[in-house]
């Protein structure tokens, strides 16, 4: 199986050492210009060995693999230059502002009947009771009350 070798025309060639030597940039992109600049096979040039590449640029082998399997997928410079966008978005956070009003109302409340106070679990049980959230952790209510500042517990 032969391998695809890569070969630059000069204006890309020129716009990859541009990338690398001017601005402030993400490392990992100015690695991964200088791994494809060491793979140039144009204009008489010989691409340097992975191992090579490995040791000069400081990246592993599997780095430089991938840096010229994602460079022979691109349509042009600018997107191999650039970070993937996100294909999924955020996971939304689990406590929005009623359900924090909630949870601070319900540990500001008497304590239920055979407890002496609220605990972190307790009050994670009872918001699933009462069917404020399907789940909830007590880890989170911790936080949320650390993050208020509030020493209910």
């Amino acid at each position: 199986m032969e391998r695809k070798q890569i070969e630059l025309s000069p204006e890309v060639r020129k716009a990859l050492e541009q990338f690398i030597k001017t601005g402030v940039r993400s490392v990992r992109l100015v690695n991964r210009a200088k791994i494809i600049l060491a793979l140039d096979n144009s204009e008489g040039r010989k691409a340097q060995t992975q191992d090579a590449i490995c040791k000069s640029v400081g990246v592993s082998r599997q780095t430089v693999i991938n840096a010229r399997h994602d460079f022979l997928l691109a349509g042009n410079i600018s997107d191999f230059l650039q970070r993937k966008k996100r294909e999924t978005p955020p996971v939304e956070p689990k406590i929005t502002g009623e359900l924090e009003a909630r949870i601070i109302a319900l540990a500001c409340s008497e304590v239920p009947i055979g407890y002496a106070r609220w605990t972190l679990r307790l009050l994670a049980e009872k918001c699933v009771e009462l069917q404020y959230s399907d789940s909830m952790s007590h880890m989170s209510i911790s936080r949320l009350l650390k993050k208020r500042n509030l020493n209910l517990i």
